[in-house]
């Protein structure tokens, strides 16, 4: 039954997929879009529409949601906490503050070559270091989270800081790439984005280790696990995983927090299928989101980070009310 689930999200990824090359302020019909993708004669306004703009940004949407995805089931079976998200190791937060700096001061400090997707990357991986070594050194899990949230606090008050010093152009590009967006999709950015695949296939791996980790540490390590070691690897690959999807898109909101547990709630809590089940929902999800975003203000466009919040904080909360008793609060 879960193995159908599985197919019944792929099947429904490959409809909205197609759907969405056909969405945005230049509508085009579904059989000008098949024709155009099957290399048949098509208008050339279409064809540069669909294969030169919507198909890249459809490509990275399914790729950045499906990374965030699991990086949030990954991270909440380490941590054994249903409220966990790849925020909480501080990639976010890092790359937010790196990309804000080098919007604001980056000409000042001589970093304008870097561009924001390099600046964000390396300000992911830096806060993920943090906390990595803050957990180091405390030795437990709870620490390396409190490291987590302690160093997201720091750098919103920093890209708040910088938000104060921007002028109004600056502190417009600052607050919607802070949003996410794939307005600036391209095929380059798709090629960057497959990286996050082999991390993906690292986390199908380890499936087996995170059913057992959630057992807790001890029990892990009676069946033969390194507990550091695969919190270590985890954290790391989902700080590669995390800092891509954020330094080509943007901060993507709610994807990695609500995502798995709709998998769980609907395909079990087995990581051999939480993981794949998470994969083709968050990309589902944000391809969705991705398309409302450019139809609902059209010809204007929403940050796509909105799109996601408001359809994922509701339902969160009804989660927790609903399962209360289940997460432990």
């Amino acid at each position: 039954m879960p193995k159908f689930g599985l197919l019944i999200l792929l099947l429904t990824l490959l409809v909205v997929a197609v759907m969405s090359l056909s969405i945005g302020s230049a509508a085009i019909p579904v059989t000008e879009v098949l024709l155009t993708l099957l290399g048949e004669d098509s208008s050339s306004v279409h064809k540069m529409i669909v294969v030169d703009i919507r198909l890249p940004r459809m490509f990275l949407a399914i790729l950045v949601g499906a990374s965030v995805a699991t990086s949030g089931a990954a991270i909440q079976g380490l941590f054994r906490n249903p409220l966990a998200d790849p925020a909480l190791i501080g990639v976010s937060g890092g790359a937010a503050l790196f990309a804000a700096a080098y919007l604001v001061v980056g000409a000042e400090l001589g970093i304008a070559s870097m561009g924001i997707p390099a600046s964000a990357f390396i300000g992911g991986l830096l806060a993920t270091w943090l906390v990595l070594e803050v957990g180091r050194r405390g030795g437990t899990i709870s620490s390396m989270l409190l490291a987590g949230i302690a160093i997201n606090a720091v750098t919103l008050s920093g890209v708040g800081m910088l938000t104060y010093l921007s002028t109004d152009v600056e502190l417009r590009s600052v607050a919607f790439w802070a949003l996410g967006s794939l307005n600036g999709a391209d095929w380059y950015g798709v090629a960057i984005a497959t990286s996050v695949l082999p991390v993906i296939a690292i986390f199908l791996i380890r499936s087996e280790q995170l059913n057992a980790i959630t057992l807790g540490d001890r029990e892990a390590g009676h069946l033969g696990i390194s507990v550091a070691r695969l919190r270590i690897e985890i954290v790391v690959l989902t700080a590669l995983a995390t800092g891509v999807s954020v330094a080509l898109c943007g901060v993507i909101a709610f994807i990695g927090l609500v995502v798995p547990h709709l998998v769980r709630m609907s395909l079990g809590s087995n990581h051999y299928m939480v993981i794949p089940g998470s994969a083709l929902l968050g990309g589902l999800l944000l391809l969705l989101a991705d398309s409302l975003s450019r139809s609902l203000l059209s010809p204007a466009e929403l940050p796509v980070g909105i799109i996601t919040a408001l359809l994922g904080g509701p339902f969160f909360i009804y989660l927790i009310v609903r399962q209360k008793g289940r997460l432990g609060l």
